[in-house]
């Protein structure tokens, strides 16, 4: 399983932006679950939203509301909509799948990981 994340780029602090993880070498994406991580420079890691196989999401309690999670099996993609962009969002976002996982509070075991895409906010 390969992940692509795309969708990051420059945006101006109260933007939108959509980011997309496209999977490839997967027969039943609708099988997977779908997280997505944000690292900020000179930060660890952190967990933002997730998308389990059954469709169920979760979010990190600082970003409910802003952030909006989906997948489109038809074409083995999950998407992360980021409104009202804040330059603390400025960060390199990751996906990641697994298969099967029922949880979403991003503690769950993710066994791929894409590349990262850069999201870069301007105040």
């Amino acid at each position: 399983v390969q992940l692509q994340a795309s969708g990051g780029g420059l945006v101006q602090a109260g933007g939108s932006l959509r980011l997309s993880c496209s999977a490839s070498g997967v027969r039943t994406f609708s099988s997977y679950a779908t997280g997505w991580f944000r690292q900020a420079p000179g930060k660890k890691r952190e967990f933002v939203a997730a998308i389990n196989w059954h469709g169920g999401t979760g979010y990190a309690d600082s970003e409910s509301g802003r952030f909006t999670i989906s997948r489109d099996n038809a074409v083995n993609t999950a998407y992360l909509q980021v409104d009202s962009l804040k330059p603390e969002d400025t960060a390199v976002y990751y996906c990641a799948a697994g298969r099967y996982l029922d949880s979403t509070t991003g503690r769950e075991t993710y066994d791929y990981w894409g590349q990262g895409t850069l999201v870069t906010v301007s105040s």
